[in-house]
């Protein structure tokens, strides 16, 4: 497919996250919104990348038998890995403020699964990139928490936020990755869809 074949597509981007709706917009693509509330629970199991791709594949198959020849539905689901363990959205200010201790001064990753699905086909991918905090301190880690509210945001934070500014010391990969959806890649398999 070139770049001229995607515009013959309907695109659906199944996310309420406002970033991902900016990025995709930026790629050029004309697309609707439309989400389905499916349950985020995941297999214990599952590790680092599974995780996303479960769930952006659960978050396609939502769309079964609904899909119209020329639709292809995008979804996505973003996790940071830390320690072995997962970091998903905050609960409240007190679990928000655990994950930043918790990523402070270390090296973590984020995963972004990403899943393409039509009436006939589905294929599913991820991205990897690993991000560097500095050690940050109580107060700033407060600071950010109550000012930016990032209980919609994997491991409490956006990098495009003030602490992304003040704690990213080095982004090894996509850094629209780590803003929840890994644009090259993203690009790339469209086109080979």
């Amino acid at each position: 497919m070139r770049f001229e074949d995607l515009k013959k597509h309907h695109f659906i981007l199944a996310s309420k996250s406002p970033r991902r709706q900016y990025l995709l917009k930026e790629l050029g693509l004309q697309f609707d919104i439309h989400t389905k509330e499916v349950d985020e629970s995941f297999p214990e199991h599952l590790k680092a990348h599974e995780i996303p791709l479960y769930l952006s594949e659960k978050k396609a198959n939502a769309f079964e038998g609904e899909l119209a020849d020329e639709s292809i539905v995008i979804t996505s689901d973003t996790i940071v890995w830390v320690e072995n363990r997962v970091l998903n959205k905050p609960v409240d200010k007190a679990d928000a403020v655990r994950m930043l201790q918790l990523l402070s001064g270390k090296m973590h990753e984020v995963y972004t699964g990403v899943c393409l699905k039509s009436k006939r086909k589905m294929i599913s991918f991820y991205v990897r990139t690993n991000v560097y905090f500095k050690p940050l301190s109580l107060e700033e880690i407060d600071y950010y928490v109550t000012t930016y509210n990032p209980y919609d945001k994997a491991g409490a934070y956006g990098a495009q936020e003030w602490i992304g500014y003040i704690a990213v010391e080095k982004i090894e990969g996509s850094y629209f990755n780590v803003m929840g959806l890994p644009l090259k890649e993203l690009y790339e398999q469209l086109l080979k869809f």
